[in-house]
């Protein structure tokens, strides 16, 4: 199907200005804006009434829309994306803003802290909502332990090689026994050692399918509840870090549709187990990429952007993302520079520590 949309070097001059300084000032605002407004502002003398015809045709175009007849006009989200790829102004990240991110990552300490430190870093200089997906650990697996908690409630312990621990909670199957647990512990550490958790996931489920008359049924049940608790494809909840949802939350101009949008939005971002695709959604190449109400595939919801960046390591592969999530109606030229220097300095972080 091709692409009928409008492209920006379609405009005439006098419609890209009229465009331009509607979004620019709806940013600003979150107003529709009317044509009496703009008649001060042209960089040449208009009448009302032609910037009126004006800004009909660009609604037209389904760039600018109307929420009420008698109301001003606002970008749409097909608006939004043509400004943001073709008129955006992006402004360069201010010496204090530097100063800030790089004083909250300056710390040697563990690297959880480190990025929630700078996750909140970044909520407050964009007074949004931060994201920070943290690389997940690959190194090889020396011992796996499953653990009873509670009747319902169960701890996976990993040991790895470098002498990395980590303890990750799920919920286990009904029935278990302690039998059951430590049979499930011998059956992944006898194939574990040696293999990070990307390959134990592949290796576990053609063992188990090969094995499943070798163990009790239970237990094998026990291994893939355990192993969805770590495993990538399943979703790693801790990996990522959201800070400033107050932010949003506590906007005094949000309306309270505006209110309950972002309360979907975060209910949405916690129930989501498989957070990998906000990783995806940073791979599509290096520097930061913005996603638009609807074109943002992380939440079902529209009516947000996401403003994301991916970071690297040493080896300049992509090992997790930074971003700023809130209503479509962001300070883009502040915070893209924003974000991607974000994203710059944990990877020039990550790659001192490798």
């Amino acid at each position: 199907m091709q692409d009928t949309s409008p492209n920006i070097q379609d405009l005439s001059d006098r419609s890209r200005e009229v465009f331009r300084r509607v979004v620019e000032a709806y940013l600003e605002t979150g107003a529709p804006v009317g044509s009496r407004s703009l008649t001060r502002q042209m960089s040449q003398k208009v009448s009302a009434a032609t910037i009126r015809n004006t800004m009909q045709d660009l609604e037209y175009l389904g760039l600018l829309g109307a929420p009420h007849i008698s109301a001003g006009r606002m970008p749409t989200e097909a608006g939004l994306r043509m400004f943001v790829d073709g008129l955006l102004e992006v402004s360069a990240v201010g010496g204090e803003e530097r100063e800030l991110l790089e004083g909250a990552a300056g710390d040697q300490s563990e690297l959880p802290a480190l990025l929630d430190r700078v996750g909140s870093a970044l909520s407050g200089l964009t007074r949004g909502a931060s994201l920070v997906l943290a690389p997940k650990h690959e190194a090889p697996i020396r011992h796996v332990e499953f653990l009873s908690l509670a009747p319902d409630r169960a701890l996976v312990v990993l040991v790895f090689a470098d002498g990395h621990v980590e303890n990750r909670l799920f919920t286990p199957p009904p029935g278990q026994t302690p039998a059951s647990l430590r049979e499930a512990a011998n059956f992944v550490s006898a194939i574990a050692e040696g293999r990070g958790l990307s390959e134990l996931r592949t290796v576990m489920s053609r063992e188990i399918k090969a094995r499943r008359q070798e163990i009790d049924s239970l237990a094998a049940s026990l291994v893939e509840t355990g192993l969805a608790s770590w495993a990538v494809a399943e979703g790693e909840p801790d990996r990522l870090i959201v800070r400033g949802r107050g932010n949003l939350l506590s906007e005094d101009a949000a309306s309270e549709a505006d209110l309950e949008r972002i309360r979907l939005l975060f209910d949405d971002l916690e129930r989501k187990r498989d957070i990998a695709s906000f990783l995806e959604l940073a791979e599509g190449g290096e520097g930061v990429r913005i996603f638009i109400g609807s074109e943002n595939k992380l939440f079902s919801l529209s009516g947000s952007s996401l403003v994301v960046s991916p970071y690297m390591n040493a080896d300049r592969k992509i090992i997790g993302a930074v971003g700023i999530i809130g209503p479509t109606r962001l300070n883009y030229g502040r915070i893209v520079p924003i974000v991607d220097y974000t994203a710059q300095l944990v990877g020039r972080l990550l790659a001192g520590r490798a």
